[in-house]
C-alpha cells in the first residue's frame, strides 16, 4: 500500500469515527442534560414555592387596602446560593403595586389560584426563574387574588444540573478512550507539514539564512512567520558580526604592522637613546591601536543595543556624571559643568549605555584635541528639546570637512597628528538620530569647536518604585510625616498626588472617615506610588440613592460602605461587577456574596462610655443590664444615651433591624431609650467624641473600629463588646458595573484583602482584621477574646434585602419612632 493510501484511509477513519462520536454524544448529552435541567428545576423550585407561600401568608388587609410585613424567612431560605440574585412583588387584586420591584411581573399575567406556577423570564438582564402564587384576600366586601411573585436567577440551579450532568456522564468515557486513539493518528497528520519544514531546515548550509518557503497550512503560518522573523534577526546580527570582524581586519591591520616593524628595528637597536625612542613609537602605536580596537567594540555594542530598544528614562545630570566618573583626575579638572536648573531635572528617554558613549566621546574628543584647554558641558531646554553642548579652544573644524568626519573611519586634516580612529563623531551621531535627535558641528566664538546635541526629553524625571529599606523609609514618611500632601478639590473630596509624579487617578466614594482611610490610601500609594487617588467622604444612604438611580457623577472606580446590605442591594439589582480577588478564597463565606459585595474588615457593635461618668462597677455587659440600667435610672440618663437613627444611618437600620431579629428585647430597650430622651445621630466618630468630652454618658450600638481607634489614640473611653451577643459587621467594597478604571479598584481590592491591608486594618486604624493569621490588636481573634459571648456576623446575601421592603421598613420606622421619637437634626450616616 502506498503513502498516499494509509494517509487517505487514516482520514477516513477519523472523519466517520469523529461522526459517530459526535452524533453519539450529541444525542447522549442532550437526554442527560435535559433530565439533569428538570431535576433540577423540580428541587429549586420547591423552595421558591416555599419563599412565595411564605410572603403570602403575611398579606394582609389594613384600611381598606393590601399590605404585607415580608416575613425574615421568605429570602432567607433562598440564601444558601452564593450567586444568586433573588426578586419579589406583591400586587393587590387590582394590579396596584404593594411592595418589591415594580417591574418584575412586566408582561405575566396575575394570579388566579394558589397553585403556584412557574416561568422562565429574563429580569436586569439576567435568565430567572419565577413562581408566582394568588392570595384570596377580602377589600371592601369583595374577593380577589393578590398575585405573589419571587424570581431567583439560575445560578444555583445550572450548577447543579452541571453536577449530575458529570456524573452521569461516566458511560461516554468509554468512547473518549476510542476516541483517543483515533485523534493520535488525526495528530500523526496534522503535524506532517512540520516535519516537512523540518526537513527543509536541515537540508540547508549553514550560511544559507534566507526564509522558509515551504508552503505550510494556516494554523502553520504563525509560526513559519516567527521563525523566519528570527532568521531575519539573525542574518541581521551576523551582518554586523561581519562587519565588525572586516572592518577590525582592515582597520587593525596598519597599527599593528607598524607595532612588528618598530619591534624589529627595536631588536637590532644598540644605542640606548633610540632604543627608547623606538619604545616610545611601540607605545604610541600601541595605544593607537588599543583606541581603535576599542572604538570598534563600543560601535558595535552601541548598534546592538540601538537596535534592541530597551529605552529607560535616563536623567540628564546622571549622564553627566557617568562620564565625569570615567575621567582621569587631570582630565576632570578641565572639564566644567553647567547644567540649567529646567535641563538637569529632564530625562532622555533610551539607552543608559549609548548615551553615556554619545557624551564620553564627544568630551574624550575635546579633551585631545585641545590638549592643556579646558573643556565645557552646558546643558538647557531650548525648544522643547534637551540641547546639550560641549565646547574646546582646540583647531576646530574646516566648515569642508565638518560632514565628512562624521562618517565611519574618516578623520580632519588637523587631527592627523593625534591618535584617534575616525569612530567617535560616527558613534555621536548614530546614537543622536536614533533617539530622535540632532548633531551640529559648530564654530565657537573666539575659537574652538562647540559640538551642540539636541533630544527630546520627558517633562519629569522617572520615579522608581523603593525596594527594601528605601520602601520602608517611604512608607514611614508617607504615614507619619505626610510627605505627599492631600489636597481638597472639593467640600468632602480629598485628592492624594501620586507621590511619584503621575495622571492614572484612582476614585474611591466610601462613608469612612477621610482621616482613617487616608491611612489606607498612603500605603497603597506606597506599593503604587505613580497613582494618585480621589477619596469623597459621603454618607451611607446618599450613596447607595445615587448608585442606584444611575446619578452618581462622574462615576467612581469603588464605592466603599459601612452599609453591608445597601450594598448587597446595589450587586443584587445588577449595579456592581463581579472580581474573583485571589485572595477571596481566605476570606470568610458570610463575608462575601457572588465576588461582587467584598467585605474586609471585622468591625462589631459595641457600648462605649465615659468611664469618668459611669463607674466600672456600673457597666453593662450585655443588652440586658443594659436595659435595667436605663429603667432603673431613667434622670441621671436623660438625654445623655446616644444610639443611631435608624431613618437616616444606612448601617444603624441594618444594626437595629439585626438586633429586633436576633433579641426577643429589643423593643423593650428601644423603649428604655424613648424613655430617657436618647439622642439620636447618623454618625459614631460624632457620638464617641462627645462621650469622650463629658456631653454623653454612653452610646449603645457604635462601631467599635471608631471606639477601638480612639482608645489606641489614648482618649478616656471604655468600650464593652456585649456578652450576651454582639453584632459584627463588615465594611463592603463594590466595584460601579461602569468603573471608569476597574483594573485601578481591582488591585485596591486585593490591597485591603493584603496582609498588608489587613495588617493595617488590624492596627492604628482599629477597623479589624478579617483574614485568618493576621497579627495585630484588632484582629478578628483578638476581638473575639474581648467578647465573652457570641459574636454576631451579619452575612452578606438576599437575606439583607428583608429588612429593606419598603414596607417593612416603613412598619419598623414607626415603630421605633413611637417608641423612641424622631430624635435631633440627623448630622451624618456612616
Amino acid at each position: 500500500m502506498t503513502k498516499s493510501g494509509r494517509a487517505s484511509i487514516r482520514r477516513r477513519m477519523l472523519a466517520l469515527t469523529v461522526l459517530a462520536l459526535l452524533l453519539t454524544g450529541i444525542g447522549l448529552v442532550a437526554l442527560i442534560r435535559d433530565y439533569a435541567r428538570g431535576a433540577s428545576d423540580s428541587a429549586f423550585d420547591r423552595l421558591l414555592a416555599a419563599s412565595a407561600f411564605t410572603i403570602a401568608g403575611a398579606v394582609q388587609i389594613e384600611d381598606g387596602a393590601v399590605t404585607v410585613e415580608l416575613p425574615t424567612a421568605s429570602l432567607a431560605m433562598l440564601d444558601f446560593s452564593d450567586d444568586d440574585r433573588v426578586f419579589y412583588e406583591v400586587a393587590a387584586p387590582d394590579g396596584a403595586f404593594v411592595t418589591g420591584y415594580r417591574d418584575l411581573g412586566a408582561g405575566l399575567p396575575p394570579a388566579a389560584s394558589a397553585t403556584p406556577d412557574f416561568t422562565e423570564g429574563t429580569y436586569h438582564g439576567e435568565a430567572v426563574r419565577i413562581a408566582t402564587v394568588g392570595r384570596l384576600v377580602f377589600v371592601e366586601g369583595k374577593a380577589g387574588w393578590a398575585t405573589i411573585r419571587v424570581a431567583e436567577t439560575r445560578g444555583a440551579r445550572e450548577a447543579l444540573a452541571s453536577e449530575i450532568l458529570g456524573q452521569a456522564a461516566l458511560p461516554l468515557a468509554a468512547l473518549g478512550l476510542v476516541a483517543l486513539g483515533l485523534v493520535w493518528f488525526g495528530i500523526r497528520y496534522a503535524v506532517a507539514p512540520l516535519v516537512v519544514m523540518e526537513r527543509e531546515l536541515r537540508r540547508r548550509a549553514p550560511e544559507d539564512l534566507s526564509p522558509v518557503q515551504v508552503p505550510v497550512p494556516v494554523e502553520v503560518q504563525q509560526l513559519a512567520g516567527a521563525l523566519n522573523d528570527f532568521i531575519a534577526r539573525l542574518r541581521s546580527v551576523m551582518e554586523r558580526v561581519s562587519g565588525l570582524v572586516a572592518d577590525a581586519a582592515h582597520q587593525v591591520r596598519t597599527p599593528l604592522a607598524s607595532l612588528r616593524a618598530q619591534a624589529e628595528v627595536a631588536v637590532d637597536e644598540d644605542d640606548p637613546a633610540r632604543l627608547r625612542d623606538r619604545v616610545v613609537r611601540i607605545h604610541q602605536n600601541a595605544v593607537q591601536a588599543s583606541h581603535l580596537v576599542n572604538q570598534l567594540l563600543m560601535d558595535a555594542t552601541v548598534r546592538h543595543r540601538l537596535e534592541a530598544r530597551e529605552a529607560t528614562v535616563v536623567p540628564l545630570d546622571a549622564i553627566v556624571e557617568d562620564v565625569r566618573q570615567r575621567l582621569e583626575s587631570e582630565e576632570a579638572g578641565r572639564l566644567s559643568v553647567a547644567l540649567a536648573p529646567e535641563a538637569a531635572r529632564t530625562g532622555i528617554s533610551g539607552d543608559r549605555v549609548a548615551l553615556r558613549e554619545m557624551l564620553w566621546n564627544l568630551v574624550h574628543n575635546a579633551l585631545t584635541h585641545a590638549p592643556g584647554g579646558d573643556v565645557e558641558i552646558e546643558a538647557a531646554v531650548e525648544r522643547d528639546r534637551a540641547v546639550i553642548r560641549v565646547s574646546d579652544r582646540g583647531p576646530g573644524i574646516p566648515a569642508a570637512e565638518k560632514a565628512l568626519v562624521l562618517e565611519r573611519f574618516t578623520r580632519g586634516e588637523g587631527s592627523r597628528d593625534r591618535p584617534g580612529s575616525g569612530l567617535g563623531l560616527s558613534i555621536v551621531r548614530t546614537v543622536a538620530e536614533a533617539h530622535g535627535g540632532t548633531l551640529a558641528l559648530l564654530d565657537r566664538p573666539g575659537g574652538g569647536l562647540q559640538v551642540e546635541v539636541a533630544l527630546p526629553f520627558e517633562e519629569a524625571e522617572p520615579a522608581r518604585r523603593p525596594h527594601g529599606p528605601a520602601a520602608a523609609l517611604l512608607l514611614a514618611a508617607v504615614l507619619l510625616a505626610g510627605s505627599v500632601q492631600p489636597g481638597r478639590a472639593a467640600p468632602g473630596t480629598t485628592v492624594y498626588p501620586a507621590p511619584a509624579g503621575g495622571e492614572r487617578t484612582l476614585t474611591i466614594l466610601g462613608a469612612t472617615d477621610t482621616p482613617l482611610f487616608a491611612r489606607f490610601i498612603a500605603d497603597f500609594q506606597a506599593l503604587r506610588p505613580e497613582i494618585r487617588v480621589v477619596y469623597e467622604e459621603t454618607d451611607t444612604l446618599p450613596m447607595y440613592q445615587a448608585a442606584s438611580t444611575g446619578t452618581l457623577s462622574p462615576v467612581p472606580d469603588l464605592l466603599i460602605s459601612s452599609a453591608p446590605d445597601l450594598q448587597v442591594k446595589l450587586a443584587n439589582d445588577g449595579f456592581a461587577q463581579a472580581y474573583a480577588s485571589p485572595w477571596l478564597d481566605r476570606l470568610p463565606h458570610w463575608a462575601q456574596w457572588r465576588a461582587e459585595a467584598i467585605g474586609f474588615t471585622f468591625e462589631p457593635a459595641v457600648i462605649a462610655y465615659n468611664p469618668d461618668l459611669l463607674p466600672e462597677a456600673e457597666v453593662p455587659r450585655s443588652h440586658a443590664e443594659l436595659i435595667a440600667l436605663l429603667e432603673a435610672q431613667p434622670e441621671r440618663f436623660r438625654g445623655r444615651v446616644a444610639t443611631y437613627d435608624i431613618a437616616i444611618s444606612g448601617i444603624g437600620h441594618l444594626l437595629a433591624s439585626q438586633d429586633a431579629l436576633i433579641s426577643s428585647n429589643f423593643w423593650r430597650l428601644a423603649a428604655a431609650f424613648g424613655r430617657v430622651d436618647a439622642k439620636l445621630s447618623g454618625s459614631s466618630p460624632e457620638m464617641l467624641d462627645r462621650i469622650v468630652n463629658g456631653e454623653l454618658i454612653l452610646g449603645y450600638n457604635l462601631l467599635g473600629s471608631y471606639a477601638f481607634a480612639r482608645q489606641t489614640a489614648g482618649k478616656r473611653l471604655g468600650v464593652v463588646v456585649p456578652e450576651d451577643y454582639a453584632l459584627v459587621m463588615t465594611r463592603v467594597a463594590l466595584i460601579p458595573r461602569g468603573a471608569p478604571d476597574a483594573e485601578l479598584a481591582r488591585a485596591f481590592v486585593d490591597y485591603l484583602l493584603s496582609p498588608r491591608g489587613q495588617a493595617l486594618a488590624a492596627g492604628v486604624t482599629g477597623l479589624g482584621a478579617i483574614m485568618p493569621d493576621i497579627s495585630g490588636p484588632w484582629t478578628a481573634g483578638s476581638i473575639a477574646g474581648k467578647a465573652e459571648g457570641a459574636l454576631q456576623p451579619i452575612p452578606l446575601g438576599p437575606s439583607l434585602l428583608v429588612a429593606l421592603d419598603e414596607r417593612r421598613r416603613e412598619r419598623f420606622l414607626e415603630t421605633w419612632r413611637r417608641l423612641v421619637s424622631d430624635g435631633p437634626d440627623p448630622m451624618t450616616g456612616r
